[in-house]
């Protein structure tokens, strides 16, 4: 037997547990809060593995560590329990629904910040020193220029000048700096670019940032910085994949992640907290689109509700919902089908 695969097959499942439950967690608390009836906190799907009925909720852990959920009464049609989610004000089942989503982003940003605070040094976002025959220092890029922008994309932390050099055609790209205390735009910096042979060309970023001593307040600055840099690349990648610029064999479901997984373990702990903090920030940020059956839509919905003063009809709601998640359910199955096509190639 290949231990390596039952490791990160038990390393995966420990992940998205962990990242549902907390997700899961976000809307029990926040709903036993505003008083609202909680009928079960489950985790996982399927059938009941073991349950423990608590004093108005039942605790249970399902066969398929595939998702996780809290039923709520009246959460999806109506009901004379005064306690029940639709019989609450509207702030309140926003709240509730927020939270979920919000919770996934404050774990990303809590592992962040364990990184930050395990690494000896903050990576600044200027540039101290060039390899050798560096390209771009002799196309305009000078040691102590403080890097703003990459082809129009603002720079923050030393992350965003990878994933915006990472972006660079051709290798080259348009960077805006702050040099002397001027700014200064440098058109067509050139990075040398190697030919991978796995399709897009990997451009070679040939300098190091400046590293910045820690301080309780430099710590917290770079791990909120890191994470909101890791929020705006995932935003940004949904829209290159809403635009085309991205397709469906780029997207990767829980076979694709293992394999990713498999890659951090080999590369050590860190590599492996940084996915974790990735996946976690990402289930945020996919939660809060407008798509239904998720969290996104509902938020959308009880807006509306408030504006108009009625809500929707809960029929209607509910079977919109159930597209949304069969359609969603599908691109799962299409993701998974492209995982596994591409373990043969």
């Amino acid at each position: 037997m290949d231990w390596s695969i039952v490791v990160t097959v038990l390393v995966t499942i420990l992940i998205f547990g962990i990242i549902i439950f907390i997700h899961e967690l976000g809307h029990f608390l926040v709903a036993k809060a505003c008083g609202i009836q909680v009928n079960e906190f489950a985790l996982g799907m399927g059938p009941t593995i073991l349950k423990k009925q608590g004093k108005n909720t039942l605790y249970a852990l399902r066969a398929f560590p595939i998702g996780g959920f809290v039923s709520m009464e009246g959460e999806d049609s109506s009901s004379e329990n005064q306690n029940a989610f639709c019989n609450k004000p509207v702030w309140k089942r926003i709240l509730v629904v927020l939270t979920g989503p919000v919770m996934n982003l404050i774990l990303g940003f809590i592992v962040v910040l364990v990184m930050v605070i395990c690494t000896p040094l903050v990576g600044s976002t200027t540039v101290a020193r060039f390899e050798e025959g560096a390209l771009s220092a002799q196309t305009g890029l000078q040691v102590g220029d403080e890097i703003k922008s990459i082809n129009g994309s603002p720079v923050f932390v030393d992350n965003d000048i990878v994933y915006g050099l990472l972006r660079a055609e051709d290798g080259n790209a348009d960077i805006t700096v702050v040099r002397d205390g001027k700014t200064v735009n440098l058109d067509n910096v050139k990075f040398a670019v190697t030919d991978t042979g796995e399709g897009a060309p990997q451009i070679t970023i040939d300098f190091k940032v400046q590293a910045i001593e820690k301080d309780f307040f430099s710590v917290i600055k770079a791990a909120a910085m890191k994470t909101v840099s890791i929020m705006r690349a995932i935003w940004v990648s949904l829209f290159d994949l809403i635009t085309g610029n991205y397709g469906i064999n780029d997207l990767s479901g829980p076979i694709g992640v293992g394999q990713v997984v498999n890659q951090a373990l080999q590369l050590g702990w860190m590599s492996l907290l940084s996915l974790v903090a990735f996946i976690s920030i990402n289930v945020g940020i996919f939660n809060f689109i407008p798509f239904p059956a998720l969290d996104g839509w509902r938020i959308l919905v009880l807006i509306v509700e408030g504006i108009r003063r009625k809500p929707m009809n809960p029929k209607i709601e509910s079977g919109v919902n159930v597209v949304g998640l069969v359609l969603l359910m599908g691109l799962m199955v299409v993701v998974a089908c492209s995982d596994v096509l591409k373990l043969f190639q």
